[in-house]
């Protein structure tokens, strides 16, 4: 009993310090044994673009996103800027077609997914980028974000946010550049495991349709490797967007995404390795599947902690540790090691919560703007 025990520890304690701590300096690593991919050709790439913007109750910002787009260093001739409706019960419309939007769908709820889905069909662009209401783009976005697909393999290419607004307690910053420092590694020795919403664009070929309560952030990525397409990480392009100002919206936030994550994890095929590269499924299982498992992880860890107690002082001392993140994150003291430790344990409690709340009630495929970001 005891041996499995010990077992139960280490394990579960190892694959948190793996997926948490020790993945990102063995990709770095293995960036630097392996080298990057081969150069993408350099020569003069100007697709057709269709800019598409999905749009729910967005009237305070969407005319300001549409002036951004049109904004962009891209040949206006060659760019189309499309505003998906959603079934909004504002002047969203209106205000997207005053501020000059090339074409304009009024759709019926269906989600957001659904409304990029019927932006694609209408697109008239061999590319087509994606951005949200709120996210504002660089001048020279969009002629970044297109740079990678003159390599013919490219089907997927996402930018990089940069979060706005960090005034409040939440520390989706720190966490976020660490994320773009994985997301570095991984486009440079094989492809991305996740994406953003704020900047990426596809192929047109390459686009696919996903059940309505998948996004693409998580589904897109993967999908274009089975479908024998790269996705891969532009940090040139670039865009900002207002973060969340507290840690508990945070978490209302990340609970969210989980509930739309775990169905592309669990039935959605990110878990099935058929398709991927030895090189890939390990990115897939280390920066995805075991990050979402962090949770059950902790608990388990805890538990053997706890039943391993009089077992020698190194179980003691785990357990201490564990005490002392938990209180470091309920402290409600307001220096940065404590709201970095009320994050974590927050953040990573989303999770199960967004399973929980998948497996309980279902997932919507509406969606509403999390609060302190418009």
């Amino acid at each position: 009993m005891l041996a499995a025990l010990r077992a139960l520890f280490w394990i579960s304690a190892g694959l948190i310090a793996w997926t948490q701590v020790l993945y990102a300096p063995a990709l770095a690593l293995l960036r630097r044994l392996k080298g990057s991919p081969p150069v993408a050709p350099t020569g003069e790439f100007e697709p057709s673009v269709s800019l598409v913007v999905a749009a729910y109750n967005e009237e305070s910002v969407i005319a300001a996103k549409v002036a951004n787009a049109l904004a962009l260093y891209w040949p206006r001739e060659r760019l189309e800027v499309i505003v998906a409706v959603d079934g909004a019960s504002d002047a969203t419309a209106a205000r997207a077609r005053a501020a000059g939007a090339d074409l304009v769908l009024e759709l019926p709820r269906g989600g957001k997914i659904r409304a990029q889905d019927a932006a694609v069909r209408a697109a008239r662009g061999e590319v087509v980028a994606f951005g949200d209401a709120n996210a504002l783009w660089a001048p020279d976005a969009l002629t970044q974000l297109v740079k990678p697909f003159a390599d013919a393999d490219v089907g997927y290419v996402c930018g990089q946010v940069t979060f706005t607004n960090e005034a409040g307690t939440n520390q989706e910053g720190l966490y976020w550049r660490y994320e773009m420092f994985l997301r570095a590694q991984e486009s440079a020795l094989a492809s991305v495991t996740g994406g953003n919403g704020a900047i990426y664009a596809v192929r047109k070929e390459a686009y696919v349709e996903v059940d309505p309560i998948m996004g693409h952030d998580l589904s897109f990525p993967f999908r274009m490797v089975k479908n024998g397409w790269r996705a891969v990480y532009q940090p040139a392009a670039r865009a900002e967007e207002k973060m969340v100002p507290s840690i508990e919206g945070e978490w209302a936030r990340k609970r969210r995404m989980m509930s739309h994550g775990w169905p592309i994890v669990i039935k959605g095929g990110l878990a099935d390795p058929r398709g991927y590269s030895p090189l890939y499924a390990l990115m897939i299982v280390s920066h995805r599947l075991l990050r979402y498992g962090t949770p059950f992880l902790h608990l388990l860890t805890g538990l053997a902690t706890l039943a391993l107690l009089r077992s020698g002082r190194i179980y003691r001392l785990a357990a201490a540790a564990q005490a002392a993140l938990v209180l470091a994150a309920f402290s409600g003291v307001k220096a940065k090691p404590t709201l970095v430790a009320r994050y974590y344990v927050l953040t990573t409690a989303a999770l199960a919560a967004g399973l929980y709340d998948w497996l309980r009630h279902g997932t919507p495929a509406g969606w509403d703007a999390p609060e302190g970001t418009r």
